[in-house]
């Protein structure tokens, strides 16, 4: 399906070294190149970690870590969906990805010097076999074996679903880190700790900024751009800010009034939205009034504007999700033939009719269920979420215009709304899906029962539970032929339509903020080889592409 499984590495080296040779254009050049500045809005920089595989770590939450630390491949979320060889030469999985085969990339040299391996590759997916690092990314390791160049991962799953997550783990010096006691707690503030394959170098950490030099020994190349500075900011205004008078370059945020508060401050100023697989969706509590009729559910995906989400709320990023699948347009191959080119469109008269032919009346001008009870509900996203906040008031505004629905809008602090999502003790909420590269992620989400443990959900909302359904999307999860998977597919889709347990709103992208002043090979609308996210693990991908702006 969409995510590419194998892509020999013919031409990437060369193709990286040619950018590099023609970005640097000498030591001259290079010495007098200027420094990029990446930005969060995340507040101070208090506490120096810079072990990758510890999510609160510095390193990891500004993704400095991303530059320092490589992994096998880059899974593209958004563009083609595919698959770059990285730190391997070539990756292949087997029929139903239980195994993965990586040949490790001649000439790469770890960033102190010494030589890099296939017995680094083995020796960090090792740490998650043998329990000394813990396995939060689920890799669910059986095995891992080393034949020269060649290493070999065996998984107790299929890892279809979960392509990115594997081929996305970093890969550590094994001459280091045998000697690290904890890896889930040290810090790797250690003299010479710091050692990695990427395209940068730790050169200074301050709770103000940590700066990063070029490796004047990457594999990939001469690097245009000399140093980094990430930097973060107290909230998106203060990032706005610097953005805006070129403080800061390079950001990923959802600016509110983008054009006039950041676009508009100079020509080089640019933003790109990327849609990715997964969207901007619309739970509904199937166990209760009114959401427990599959009428009314559909009668909103007839209602509800999606074009109004992406351009009033999400004011241009995103892209409106109007098949009646609920996939985007990233995602068009696995909608199966019998709902190719069936979309939703704003149709208030079909809307209306579904609810007449199941029983529903309206009196004056508020609906009224088969039970003759009015038919209300609220739908809740957290204060401060504004272009979920805008969405709330615009559905509350369809929804009350065209069927005569009051909508309650409700916006709590983020731990009452986390509790009432998990609980189900909401009615309707906004949330975000499992981003898995293909149509799983959409249909796990809102139709899965793994979800629900202990009676609290991480996904599947709603709570719909059907067993064909189930063993259709374990099915598509761990089929061995594409045959396989179409067939689970068809069932899941059929499912969805009938049942309409979510409805997708529209492409959730990622974003990035960026000039063009002092450096060109951007990502861009029309080559969307990676999204403009410096957070994302694609940034090793675009400096290898930056090259002087004339």
């Amino acid at each position: 399906m969409r995510l590419r499984t194998t892509l020999a590495a013919v031409g990437v080296v060369a193709a990286l070294v040619l950018t590099g040779c023609a970005s640097g254009g000498g030591d001259d050049s290079d010495s007098a190149g200027a420094a990029l500045t990446i930005a969060k809005p995340d507040g101070a920089i208090t506490t120096e970690s810079n072990n990758p595989y510890l999510g609160d770590s510095s390193a990891s939450k500004y993704a400095y870590g991303k530059v320092i630390f490589e992994s096998l491949a880059l899974v593209n979320p958004t563009g083609d969906l595919g698959t770059t060889p990285w730190l391997a030469e070539s990756v292949e999985w087997n029929d139903d990805y239980t195994q993965l085969t990586a040949v490790a990339r001649s000439g790469v040299k770890w960033s102190d010097g010494e030589d890099f391996t296939a017995d680094d590759i083995a020796f960090s997916f090792n740490q998650v076999l043998d329990g000394k690092l813990n396995d939060t990314n689920a890799l669910d390791i059986k095995s891992v074996t080393v034949d020269g160049d060649t290493v070999t991962i065996d998984f107790n799953s299929s890892k279809y679903t979960q392509q990115a997550r594997v081929l996305h783990f970093q890969i550590v010096p094994e001459h280091i880190w045998k000697d690290i006691d904890d890896p889930n707690t040290d810090p790797l503030t250690g003299e010479g700790q710091v050692v990695g394959t990427g395209p940068y170098v730790l050169d200074s950490w301050t709770t103000e900024s940590v700066t990063l030099a070029a490796n004047p020994d990457y594999w990939g190349g001469e690097l245009a751009v000399p140093e980094l500075h990430y930097v973060s900011y107290g909230d998106n205004a203060a990032l706005t800010t610097a953005l805006a008078t070129g403080e800061a370059d390079w950001a990923q945020a959802f600016i509110p009034q983008i054009q006039d508060s950041y676009l508009s401050a100079d020509p080089a100023n640019t933003f790109l939205a990327s849609p990715t697989a997964g969207a901007g969706t619309l739970f509904m509590n199937l166990q209760t009034k009114p959401f427990n009729d599959p009428a009314l559910r559909q009668a909103l995906a007839w209602t509800i504007d999606r074009q109004a989400y992406v351009d009033i709320a999400r004011e241009g990023a995103s892209e409106a999700i109007w098949s009646v699948t609920g996939l985007g347009t990233l995602l068009e191959d696995e909608v199966v033939p019998e709902y190719a080119g069936q979309n939703y469109e704003v149709d208030v008269d079909k809307a209306r009719a579904i609810l007449t032919d199941a029983g529903y009346t309206w009196e004056g001008e508020s609906l009224v269920d088969p039970d003759g009870e009015p038919v209300t509900f609220s739908i809740s996203v957290p204060a401060g979420w504004s272009d979920w906040n805008t969405e709330q008031a615009l559905i509350a505004e369809e929804l009350k215009e065209g069927l005569g629905i009051e909508v309650k809008v409700d916006q709590p602090d983020w731990g009452g709304w986390d509790a009432a999502r998990q609980e189900g003790t909401f009615q309707a909420i906004i949330h975000w899906l499992e981003d898995t590269g293909n149509a799983y992620g959409l249909y796990t989400s809102a139709m899965d029962p793994k979800w629900i443990v202990d009676d609290k959900a991480a996904f599947n909302f709603g709570r719909f539970d059907d067993p064909a359904v189930t063993d259709a999307l374990n099915t598509y999860a761990n089929a061995s032929s594409d045959a396989d998977r179409s067939a689970a597919l068809a069932v899941i889709e059929k499912a969805f339509v009938e049942n309409v347990p979510v409805i997708p709103l529209g492409a959730h992208p990622l974003l990035g903020e960026f000039n063009t002043r002092n450096y060109i090979g951007w990502p861009a609308e029309g080559d969307l080889y990676a999204s403009a996210d410096p957070t994302q693990p694609a940034i090793v991908q675009i400096l290898t592409k930056l090259q002087p702006a004339g």
